[in-house]
């Protein structure tokens, strides 16, 4: 797992390829009434749900994107909050699951054995055998300040990655549709081979609900819902095993 996922999960996955692309020229604004965003251009679209997105006390991100620093890809679906709560699932390149819930101070996480394993790789096979039989399909908790907390804390970070979306852009408007249910407004992005499209909300607040990535070597598909909405965190049930007792 890497912290860099998360910039790359926040603006679909890709450095250049989301909402601050580098499209010559500018569209048209539509002047059709009836229109969604009727009058405004693609660049001025953006702008309004990115100033609805950052404005938004929680959401829920899923989806995937590679990770810049592995070269892998990285799932995840995972519901989180401007407080730094967060609860969800993340996996790498598919290898096994981690179960995270972060609530205030504490970080709960439950690894399966082919995450454990996937992340032993290079150590020693006792080793490795070792932490699977005490940590493989059971609930830890640590500090989120503690240091080993650190890279799964980092997708707790809503404000970092809500602080990814940038505007500038010249994306172009595109046709109408829905995303799981939702009507949204298309915008189109194309740099050289960087392409990207993004889908706005046309009711209520202009959220962002997907991006999609076609970037070569940097696509991903995310989609962002369940904005405003709380973040379930209650701690998990039964045994859960407390590592900073462990470490002192």
């Amino acid at each position: 797992m890497r912290r860099t996922a998360l910039a790359a999960l926040c603006v679909a996955a890709a450095a250049t390829a989301t909402l601050t692309g580098c499209l010559p020229g500018e569209d048209k604004a539509d002047s059709k009434k009836d229109e969604p965003f009727a009058g405004l251009t693609g660049a001025e679209i953006t702008e309004r749900a990115l100033d609805a997105t950052k404005g938004a006390s929680s959401l829920r991100i899923k989806g995937e994107a590679p990770d810049e620093e592995s070269g892998g890809t990285i799932r995840m679906d995972l519901a989180l909050n401007t407080k730094g709560d967060c609860a969800g699932t993340i996996s790498m390149n598919g290898e096994g699951k981690a179960e995270i819930i972060r609530t205030g101070d504490t970080v709960y996480v439950k690894l399966d054995e082919a995450f454990l394993r996937a992340q032993g790789q290079g150590e020693g096979q006792m080793e490795t055998d070792m932490v699977v039989e005490m940590l493989a399909g059971k609930w830890t908790k640590t500090s989120a300040s503690g240091p080993d907390s650190e890279e799964m804390t980092g997708f707790c970070d809503l404000g970092a990655m809500l602080d990814e979306f940038d505007g500038g852009t010249d994306a172009q408007r595109g046709g109408v549709t829905e995303v799981d249910g939702t009507p949204a407004i298309t915008l189109e992005q194309t740099d050289g081979k960087d392409e990207a499209t993004a889908y706005v909300a046309t009711e209520g607040k202009p959220y962002i609900l997907r991006v999609v990535s076609k970037t070569p070597g940097d696509a991903g598909d995310i989609t962002f819902t369940d904005y405003d909405k709380p973040v379930p965190t209650a701690a998990p049930r039964g045994e859960v095993l407390d590592l900073d007792e462990f470490a002192s």
